[in-house]
């Protein structure tokens, strides 16, 4: 017989996964702002954060109720209180989005200072991280999520290459340029993050699941699978 507090925790779920979708959304969308030099679209994604601030806290607010309520022990408290950190990690992607947004105004009416390449690329890197983890989260999944921590150094290493192309290659040969390639920095740098947030999800997600800690502590992930 299902619990009555089964249902109040799928329902939770399904809020978390609309959060996901939507802090998914905002970055796609930033992304394309920039690339399509979309001042009205940019300006749309600053505008619209509010709808996301507005949800995290509903979210907060019903897992605050849920332990208040009944009380969860074990595996069910995991699930919850991972679900408000997984919560805060996605407002805070949402809002890096934001960032984006406005670091877009800040160059759209500007020639572009070169061809988007490497950006898109790390785009993709962080929306398949990001959808990663919270797949993982919605199924307890932690071999997926084990799969996020070791994608997060192909991040690194592409933001690196961003920011040495930029610097070396246009700031330090022209210094005209820097206005413009500070703001791709930044975006660079943004992108980045949202990686290390879906790791932040991704290492919730593993300790929900099997109560391991792997927060810290990269080498368990090097040799051992995190279901082992």
């Amino acid at each position: 017989m299902e619990r009555h507090v089964d249902e109040e925790l799928k329902d939770l779920n399904r809020d978390i996964l609309k959060m996901g979708a939507l802090a998914q959304e905002a970055i796609f969308k930033s992304i394309e702002a920039l690339k399509n030099r979309d001042k009205e679209l940019a300006q749309k994604i600053i505008a619209d954060d509010s709808n996301i601030d507005n949800l995290e806290l509903a979210i907060d607010e019903k897992c605050i109720d849920l332990i208040a309520r009944y009380q969860p022990m074990a595996g069910d408290l995991r699930f919850i209180t991972t679900g408000m950190k997984i919560n805060g990690e996605l407002e805070r992607i949402a809002d890096i989005a934001v960032d984006i947004a406005q670091r877009t105004l800040e160059i759209v009416d500007k020639p572009l200072l070169k061809p988007l390449f490497d950006i898109p690329k790390l785009t993709a890197i962080a929306q398949n991280m990001v959808k990663m983890a919270i797949d993982a989260f919605v199924n307890g999944d932690s071999e997926l999520a084990r799969k996020v921590l070791l994608a997060d150094p192909q991040a690194d290493q592409l933001r690196n290459v961003i920011q040495k192309e930029l610097i070396e290659d246009y700031m330090l040969k022209d210094a005209s340029t820097a206005p413009r390639a500070v703001q791709l920095l930044l975006i660079a740098r943004f992108l980045e993050r949202i990686c290390d947030h879906s790791t932040n999800i991704a290492e919730d997600v593993i300790y929900m699941v099997q109560a391991k800690v792997v927060k810290h502590h990269p080498e368990k992930l090097k040799n051992d699978s995190v279901s082992e």
